[in-house]
């Protein structure tokens, strides 16, 4: 059973950086890419980075681009979000996913994401 825990998540005043990890566990986290999304209040769950099995693939969302970085560690098990220059429409709850299919890069959507973690707020003040 595919295990996803993410932690980091805080209050941070605007232009401030956060990083956000996932622990994946039950299946061998090296053969699937993996993805974060976030949901605001009262909004659908957006899609914000992914990164491809090796992490030699990585794809943002135009509206993070420049400002999140998304790796991992294999030998850790564990994605990482680097959240810089933090605005308050930034503000979500944050999620790891992880693909359906190894070896495989799904389009930017949770419909390729079917293991989801708990999720962790990230509240950014203005």
């Amino acid at each position: 059973q595919v295990q996803l825990v993410e932690s980091g998540g805080g209050l941070v005043q605007a232009g401030g950086s956060l990083r956000l990890s996932c622990v994946a566990s039950g299946r061998t986290f090296s053969n699937y890419a993996m993805g974060w999304f976030r949901q605001a209040p009262g909004a659908e769950r957006e899609f914000v980075a992914q990164i491809s099995p090796s992490g030699s693939n990585t794809r943002y969302a135009d509206s993070v681009k420049g400002r999140f970085t998304i790796s991992r560690a294999n030998a850790k098990n564990t994605l990482y979000l680097q959240m810089n220059s933090l605005q308050p429409e930034d503000t979500a709850v944050f999620y790891c996913a992880s693909a359906k299919y190894a070896f495989t890069i799904p389009a930017d959507t949770a419909v390729g994401f079917p293991y989801w973690g708990q999720g962790t707020q990230v509240t950014v003040s203005s």
